[in-house]
């Protein structure tokens, strides 16, 4: 006689149904449940402004609006552009013109740079005194960083990308604004790209860096802002200034050195505030006038002069 094959079955019986002694080594058998993966911060490409100086042709602007909206950026921001809006810029946009629409256009640098704690500056060539300089892939991670870490109001922070004219690139001064600077690695022997080239490939590293799934560390405090480390820059040079340590006819370049050094340190903002309050009790123990806006009794955490509006506006591709 023959039999038919049973498929086995599974049965599951409630918890507490077996006896006391079977139940307490079943639940010591079982495997412990699984721990929540700590939560990835949730960053987003449009975080991240694209700064565009003084740039000459329209198109150019289109095409960088183009660049940015392929990849989920939002944020463009134009510093002194020679022609915009223009039919041009449109045209060379696509689908992007709800970009150039929502642009944001301004007379300085420091202005288009307002509320960002992280700022790189694209450029071909290392200057001198320069900022460190690390590859594209390299800033684009070290963005996702940056964002991870909200404000001192909670809010997500804000980074900037910045780009120069396309003939000369960044200068100097606006280069003296950025974190770090940014290098493409292109051919040695035909480096030259276009703004939009570069624009699409410094958002697509960001794509990356901002919405992959791998854990990402953020700083333990948030970190001062554009126009908090520039009002520490104002503060100092006056006080070095009145102190007699900086000397209007022999200034060489301390003030870059000491814009390096303060910029790589990567202040907190309490620590922006702490540094704010030991530069105004230097000046006053030393009974130099306070420059204006600066109250003898006023807190020593928020006390500062506002940093004057940047009267350079050029930027870079490669220069």
């Amino acid at each position: 006689m023959s039999t038919l094959p049973i498929a086995p079955t599974s049965v599951v019986l409630p918890h507490g149904s077996l006896p006391a002694p079977l139940q307490a080594a079943a639940d010591a058998s079982a495997p412990a449940p699984r721990e929540a993966s700590a939560a990835l911060p949730v960053l987003d490409p449009a975080q991240v402004r694209i700064v565009l100086c003084t740039t000459t042709h329209p198109g150019n602007i289109g095409a960088a609006a183009r660049a940015m909206k392929t990849m989920g950026l939002r944020h463009l921001a134009l510093v002194n552009p020679r022609r915009f809006p223009d039919d041009e810029a449109t045209a060379r946009a696509v689908g992007a013109a709800d970009l150039l629409g929502h642009a944001t256009v301004h007379t300085s640098l420091d202005d288009a740079l307002q509320g960002c704690r992280f700022i790189a500056g694209l450029t071909a060539r290392r200057r001198d005194l320069s900022h460190d300089m690390i590859s594209l892939r390299a800033s684009a991670e070290r963005t996702a960083r940056e964002l991870a870490t909200p404000g001192e109001d909670g809010r997500p922070a804000q980074a900037a990308f910045l780009f120069g004219t396309e003939m000369s690139g960044l200068s100097n001064a606006e280069l003296e604004r950025c974190t770090l600077l940014v290098n493409i690695p292109t051919n040695p022997d035909f480096g030259s790209l276009n703004l939009g080239s570069a624009v699409q490939l410094a958002c697509y590293e960001l794509r990356l860096a901002l919405l992959g799934d791998h854990p990402i560390q953020a700083y333990p405090q948030p970190l001062a802002r554009h126009e908090d480390m520039e009002g520490l820059f104002v503060h100092l040079e006056q006080a070095l200034h009145q102190t007699g340590f900086l000397r209007p006819e022999r200034p060489k370049r301390l003030m870059e050195r000491l814009r390096r050094l303060l910029t790589r340190s990567r202040l907190e903002h309490e620590e922006v505030s702490l540094l704010r309050g030991l530069l105004k009790s230097f000046q006053v123990s030393l009974g130099s006038a306070l420059p204006p806006g600066i109250a003898a009794d006023a807190p020593r955490s928020a006390d500062a002069p506002k940093a004057p509006q940047s009267d350079s506006s050029r930027g870079q591709i490669g220069g």
